[in-house]
């Protein structure tokens, strides 16, 4: 396999339906574009994410190589999320950015002090929305280098 014909593994986690369904329209665009079919695994909740990376963390090479995090969802917010992940050493250092509507400046500083990667606003429309996914998952999936 070359390295544009790896698959790459994304996990979205956003509680709201509209912003899932969104997400997954433009993953399935992206990857018709590119002819890069990315692992995208889409979670509705924070503990049911962490759940699922536990899981992957069990089996080497399986973790995603980014997570796209909402932060406010009910039961557990993305900020919980952040700082469980960073608070288990098999997860640590998985890519993580924020990808809210907020653009509260005590949600960005908090998402960073608590380990962010990167604070994303979410675009509000389609076309924005397609660029902003688009540049993400460039860099996270194409030009980061993974530490796996």
């Amino acid at each position: 396999m070359t390295a544009e014909q790896t698959r790459h593994s994304i996990l979205l986690v956003d509680d709201d339906a509209n912003d899932r369904e969104l997400a997954q329209i433009v993953f399935s665009e992206l990857a018709a574009e590119s002819g890069d079919r990315a692992n995208v695994q889409i979670l509705s909740g924070g503990q049911e994410a962490l759940d699922f990376l536990s899981r992957q963390a069990a089996q080497p090479g399986q973790l995603p190589d980014v997570v796209l995090l909402d932060l406010n969802m009910p039961q557990m917010d993305g900020l919980s999320v952040l700082q469980a992940i960073r608070g288990n050493p098999a997860t640590a250092t998985l890519p993580v950015v924020i990808l809210s509507t907020s653009r509260e400046r005590s949600d960005v500083q908090r998402s960073y002090t608590l380990g962010a990667n990167a604070y994303v606003v979410k675009p509000l429309d389609y076309d924005h929305f397609h660029r902003t996914i688009a540049s993400v998952l460039d860099f996270w999936t194409g030009q980061n280098q993974v530490n796996r």
